[in-house]
């Protein structure tokens, strides 16, 4: 087969190719209560994400992410590229330092142009203290995906092929912001792809490789190298949360 011209095509190729197979597992507890999700699983849940966005015209416009570390942050990222939105990831807001946080925040929802909030039903609830701090978090549309309404498998039957090509942008990646105001970087699908056949000939993976990764998948070597690349090379990985393995870095080895 041609080789993958889009994210997208990555992925469903991959559902059909190889749909029950282990595509990441998450340590919830940075050690042994894990959750699962297959290739199918994956791709399902993008396509669900991505009907309800296209419910309210969402293509072309950008979206912010907004969860904790784990598998419904995954889903979501790539529930906007089948959409044909731009992802634009980002550490939630620390309800406790809300100071520090929430300036680096507003910064990337305006320059962004925002027109979504994708985030989880925990963190939507907390969405008034947002507002009250900034209200201008209350102009986009906050959309909880892990609490969708009715049939999973309805919503994603209901899913249109945006048909984006490689020149699509994909997603913004965003600066620290310690420096300065966050500045964002463009990157296209052909982008991405052209630079994960670059890491998988470099790492030499194959579909029988194992990764675990700790790395923050709000930033570009979490997810481009701990998440794409999986996905990439058809393999499986194991993901915990930074802040487990900043507890206890020997997890990781473990």
């Amino acid at each position: 087969m041609p080789p993958p011209s889009t994210l997208v095509e990555l992925l469903r190729s991959r559902a059909a190719e190889q749909p029950d197979k282990q595509a990441f597992i998450f340590l919830v507890d940075g050690e042994s209560e894990e959750a699962r999700m297959t290739y199918a699983e994956l791709d399902r849940q993008a396509r669900a994400i991505a009907a309800a966005v296209q419910d309210f015209k969402g293509r072309g416009e950008r979206a912010l992410l907004l969860y904790p570390p784990g598998l419904d942050y995954i889903a979501a990222f790539f529930g906007c590229l089948y959409a044909g939105v731009t992802a634009v990831p980002a550490y939630p807001p620390d309800p406790l330092r809300l100071n520090r946080t929430l300036p680096r925040l507003k910064a990337v929802m305006e320059d962004a142009g925002a027109k979504f909030v994708l985030t989880t039903q925990p963190i939507l609830a907390m969405a008034d203290l947002l507002f009250e701090e900034a209200p201008e978090f209350k102009k986009p549309r906050w959309l909880a995906t892990d609490t969708l309404p009715g049939n999973l498998a309805d919503h994603a039957d209901r899913w249109i092929d945006p048909r984006i090509d490689g020149n699509a942008l994909a997603f913004l990646q965003y600066t620290s912001g310690s420096t300065g105001t966050p500045k964002g970087v463009i990157l296209t699908h052909a982008n991405l792809l052209h630079n994960l056949e670059q890491i998988r000939r470099c790492s030499a993976n194959t579909p029988e490789s194992r990764s675990v990764v700790w790395l923050p998948t709000y930033h570009d070597m979490g997810l481009i190298g701990g998440v794409m690349q999986t996905i990439y090379g058809g393999f499986q990985a194991t993901l915990l949360s930074p802040l487990a393995f900043l507890e206890r870095p020997i997890r990781w080895l473990q």
